[in-house]
């Protein structure tokens, strides 16, 4: 295994490798990490839902009822009346026909993708979608041809020049883009897809629970409900547990039970884990408390960068980038600031391009302003010491 060793030694004098952080508490405002207490603004937690005591009451629950795994496929006997009222539960709150639950966002494109396309298909994807869709539309056997990011003028010639080429055309986009916190132009999407006779595909991972209203999503943001065939969505992040899923028809429903291989070869999600999110989307259905504190501590965030003079990029979500550039400086600032007491994502390539590095924040409804306001000086603080600004 030399030959490993040697790619981690090159890792290590680029300045880029990192040590995976020990986590000694649950997913809060502030965190015990490496047994030091931090500032946490790079979780996906948005809603504080991941220690929610009425999710670990339902989780609870579950256990005493159902066990703590489902012991096979669902194609077998893993498939458990409380994942059939969790599909009900997300098809209900997403407002389409049919719900379909997989073990992780990432296995959702994986299985989806190359389930719903063939060798006489076009796949049309955009050029900073997440990498999950990448690798979803690898393992199809369809074409694939790529648009600039948000480009609609890119994207219409595309479809202009291949259409006629193929069966079907499949046109996959991010709902919100995690690295840089902008939306899609999805308006413009679905009407390119209706000019031309083309599927949408939306992956709404980060704007499930964040986005619309009480958090149904981008589509909902957008009122978009019954013009886009394959929504999906995840439920580690907002909803604050674990798996993934795709909304649409009810024949894709039965389709995909039928061909998407992650459905056929792994075991169904734990029972535990589908009561916790039936009782998060129960919460969301009721109050929109959570979206609201979210949004207010996003602004609050984004107005005390500005003000700064930082440049967070064309965000439009709570996901805000800090752009600094150069990958080394990057990873460093962001190990300057773990150590002043503030943990953020240092992204650099290849999750994102090359000169193209960021900080990334990532607020929560936990977030008090006073926590806030301490983040902030000490990421302003941190910032001079490195001449950054």
């Amino acid at each position: 295994m030399d030959f490993l060793e040697k790619k981690v030694e090159e890792l290590k004098s680029a300045g880029i490798y990192r040590e995976l952080p020990i986590n000694d508490t649950p997913i809060d405002a502030i965190i015990e990490l490496n047994h030091k207490k931090v500032i946490n603004l790079c979780s996906n937690n948005y809603l504080g839902f991941a220690n929610h005591p009425r999710l670990i009451e339902a989780s609870k629950k579950a256990l005493d009822d159902y066990g703590v795994g489902s012991g096979a496929v669902r194609t077998i006997v893993g498939n458990m009346r409380i994942h059939e009222e969790l599909e009900d539960k997300i098809a209900k709150f997403k407002k389409e026909e049919a719900a379909l639950v997989y073990q992780s966002g990432f296995l959702c494109n994986l299985g989806v993708i190359q389930a719903v396309t063939t060798d006489k298909d076009l796949i049309v994807s955009d050029e900073l979608n997440h990498a999950s869709i990448i690798d979803g539309v690898k393992l199809s056997k369809a074409d694939k041809a790529v648009f600039k990011h948000s480009d609609m003028f890119d994207l219409e010639r595309i479809l202009k020049e291949k259409r006629d080429q193929y069966e079907q055309v499949l046109i996959i986009t991010d709902g919100v883009f995690s690295m840089d916190g902008d939306l899609a132009k999805l308006p413009e999407i679905v009407r390119l897809a209706k000019k031309y006779n083309a599927l949408t595909y939306v992956d709404d991972a980060h704007g499930s629970g964040v986005l619309g209203e009480q958090g149904r999503g981008t589509v909902d943001h957008f009122h978009l409900h019954g013009q886009v065939d394959f929504i999906i969505g995840t439920l580690s992040k907002a909803i604050g547990v674990v798996g993934g899923y795709v909304c649409g028809s009810k024949a894709m429903k039965a389709y995909l039970l039928h061909r998407s291989r992650p459905h056929l070869f792994s075991t169904s999600m734990q029972p535990s884990a589908a009561a916790a999110i039936i009782e998060a989307f129960t919460m969301l259905e009721s109050s929109n408390e959570y979206t609201l504190k979210l949004w207010d501590n996003a602004r609050y965030l984004k107005s005390g960068l500005q003000k700064m003079g930082f440049d967070i990029g064309h965000s439009e979500t709570p996901i805000t980038p800090i752009m600094i550039g150069d990958e080394v400086k990057t990873m460093a600032f962001s190990k300057r600031l773990l150590d002043n007491g503030v943990y953020v994502s240092g992204i650099i390539f290849p999750t994102v391009q090359k000169g193209k590095g960021r900080i990334r924040l990532m607020v929560s409804a936990l977030h008090t302003k006073a926590i806030l306001d301490e983040a902030l000086n000490i990421i302003e603080k941190t910032a001079k010491e490195m001449q950054i600004l």
